[in-house]
């Protein structure tokens, strides 16, 4: 796997910053030439797993998002969102639909929105230590 284009940023895990990272993933993939479908899937998959990370990863303390983005020469684009918060217990419950650990109007289908947007999705977690969401799509646009 040649890698083509690399990307890496940390904010802080505050819901003002998940349009921040829309935003810079949505910008990093623009020379691929992608669709709007393949621009606006892969926002709602970043949308969803930056939303993760500050709604559940922290909840008695403030932390960091870390994002990291590369674009293969295949047009695979894979999008990591990590953080170092308190982890996932059980991965396979979490990714039930309808399953949440949130309060309020939480609808548990953040995995699932996630993967009906990719090609691939990835979630590696350990407790108390954070957990990584791997987010992998091919776009059909520009060969560089």
């Amino acid at each position: 796997m040649n890698i083509i284009n690399e990307f890496s940023l940390t904010v802080d895990a505050k819901s003002v910053n998940e349009g921040f990272c829309r935003t810079v993933v949505s910008s990093f993939i623009t020379y691929l030439d992608p669709t709007i479908e393949e621009i606006s899937d892969l926002k709602t998959a970043v949308s969803e797993a930056v939303t993760n990370a500050v709604v559940h990863a922290y909840p008695e303390s403030n932390g960091k998002v870390y994002i990291s983005g590369l674009i293969t020469e295949e047009n695979t684009v894979k999008i990591k969102v990590k953080d170092k918060g308190i982890g996932i217990e059980n991965i396979k419950q979490a990714m039930e639909p309808l399953y949440s650990t949130g309060t309020g109007d939480r609808a548990g289908l953040g995995f699932t929105v996630m993967q009906s947007f990719c090609d691939r999705l990835s979630v590696k977690s350990k407790v108390n230590s954070g957990t990584t969401v791997t987010l992998t799509k091919r776009i059909r646009g520009k060969k560089w």
